[in-house]
């Protein structure tokens, strides 16, 4: 098989020596060719071009901003309101080293976050032929592997985006900071966001929401933030829109989110954990992340899940 091992070496924790290791043990088991990204979309074109080139896997070694990348050159724009795949005839397979600072994608497939565990975890995978098929979600015309959100993380990744172009490395004190100093400086504004549901009545007053492909919506170091605990890669959507920015409302839910296993809820807190689609309108533009990446403000946007979109290198179900 023709592999395509794709690096990012401004990831937070990508290597030279990661690098080489996962280079020299990927050798022997397939015909491996490495490139390093250079520029922003440079992984989206690699991977674009990647079944033109007779490649039969794509392994990135980077963060969840470069395996994005990779899923949107490799699948395509998605076509607006399709729950439909949009390649027609096969694709690469994908495979995940972490490299990055959270790592979330391959977390949530099972993959270690050390990136020597997790090469010696990819090598026997590829012996044992272990695969799966997951679902995706896209919006604004683009797939997301993991999260999405509108209004107070959206403002958090836009800092922190910031941050990075200044040189300052996105640990998850950082991101804990920033999304307090988000929540208070936003905490006395009016709510602006509607969500609708197909078969659900309109949930107005919503100050903020996230949209998960799968769980957890992030890892503060290696604890799991679970936001919609029974959403998966085999799932819909799930949705987590808070209707107060009240401390003492918000704390209780703070609470559940850091207690593994725990089921987040309260009276101010609309949650479905199996969606097919959601729209969100907002009565003023405001920001939109995708699995991390900040994209910029928006008014009205549409998720949709889409079933059996990617076939990744992962360990099975059970």
């Amino acid at each position: 098989m023709r592999a395509l091992l794709i690096v990012n070496p401004n990831a937070t924790s990508t290597t030279a020596a990661a690098r080489d290791l996962l280079a020299h043990a990927l050798s022997s088991r397939v015909q491996v060719r490495v490139v390093h990204t250079t520029h922003r979309g440079h992984a989206a074109e690699l991977a674009r071009r990647a079944p033109l080139e007779g490649i039969g896997l794509i392994i990135v070694h980077g963060g969840d901003g470069t395996v994005n990348e990779v899923v949107n050159g490799l699948l395509g724009a998605p076509v607006p309101g399709s729950m439909i795949a949009v390649p027609i005839g096969p694709t690469p397979l994908v495979a995940v080293v972490p490299g990055g600072s959270a790592n979330v994608f391959a977390r949530s497939l099972g993959i270690d976050p050390d990136p020597v565990v997790a090469t010696n975890q990819l090598i026997e995978l590829l012996e044992l032929r272990e695969r799966r098929r997951i679902g995706l979600a896209h919006c604004d015309g683009r797939w997301f592997t993991f999260n999405a959100g509108l209004g107070l993380d959206a403002q958090v990744c836009e800092a922190i985006d910031l941050a990075r172009a200044k040189g300052h490395a996105a640990t998850p004190a950082r991101y804990v900071r920033t999304a307090v100093r988000a929540f208070f400086r936003n905490r006395r504004l009016e709510p602006t966001l509607t969500v609708e549901i197909p078969g659900t009545d309109p949930v107005d007053g919503v100050h903020y929401a996230f949209v998960s492909n799968s769980s957890p919506w992030t890892y503060l170091n290696q604890r799991p933030v679970a936001v919609n605990p029974e959403t998966g890669f085999d799932t819909g959507l799930g949705v987590f829109a808070m209707r107060t920015m009240s401390v003492a409302a918000t704390m209780p839910v703070v609470r559940q989110l850091l207690t593994q296993g725990a089921s987040p809820k309260s009276r101010k807190l609309f949650r479905v954990d199996d969606a097919p689609r959601v729209r969100i309108r907002s009565t003023v533009p405001i920001g939109l992340q995708l699995d991390g990446d900040y994209i910029g403000k928006r008014t009205d946007v549409e998720f949709i899940a889409v079933r059996e979109a990617l076939t990744v290198v992962a360990p099975s179900l059970g």
